[in-house]
């Protein structure tokens, strides 16, 4: 008989999810200022090192448990698939470039609003994840549709709602995704 072996698969994915978790439950133990503090990216002083660190660390900090939920388990469902295909250190310096596009266009232009969560860095793997068949001079179909359905409902949204949800971080990380779908080359694991 075979022996069942639990395999930590997609480091990075996996530690990631670990990561926003603790900041998470760090925030519900300490307080949202912990959150504001370390997890949120906004406009401040230039001067301030946390300014530095939370172009970041924003990825990691989500305002509650559903908020949390809602990036995780998209996260977990694409990432390893990802991670497979791309590596770990290539899935970590897209998650940090995804991080730090989306808090600098956050920063640069809007001043007055805090920005955290992952949803960045998931539509960055919906959209790479597209890439999956794909060939070299060619587009695939599935892409179009992730660019159609996903990124355009996100800019309808943009015009047409008013809520809590960024969806310039959204638009952002999809667009990330897109130029890493056709500029990184696929590792080995």
């Amino acid at each position: 008989m075979r022996k069942l072996v639990i395999r930590f698969n997609a480091p990075a994915t996996l530690t990631f999810a670990l990561l926003a978790l603790g900041a998470l439950l760090l925030g519900q133990t300490l307080g949202s200022g912990v959150t504001m503090k370390y997890f949120c990216v906004y406009r401040s002083s230039l001067a301030d090192p946390l300014t530095y660190l939370r172009f970041f660390t924003h990825v990691l900090g989500h305002a509650d448990y559903s908020h949390y939920m809602g990036n995780m388990l998209l996260l977990l469902l694409v990432g390893p698939g990802l991670e497979e295909k791309y590596g770990s250190g290539t899935m970590v310096w897209m998650i940090a470039l995804t991080a730090l596009v989306t808090g600098l266009v956050n920063f640069i232009f809007f001043p007055h609003t805090a920005l955290l969560g992952a949803s960045g860095v998931v539509f960055m793997m919906i959209v790479l994840s597209s890439f999956t068949a794909a060939r070299k001079g060619e587009i695939p179909v599935t892409l179009i549709l992730v660019v159609i359905f996903y990124l355009g409902g996100e800019i309808m949204d943009g015009l047409f709602k008013q809520d809590n949800v960024s969806q310039i971080a959204h638009i952002v990380g999809g667009l990330c995704g897109l130029v890493f779908g056709f500029t990184v080359r696929r590792g080995r694991r």
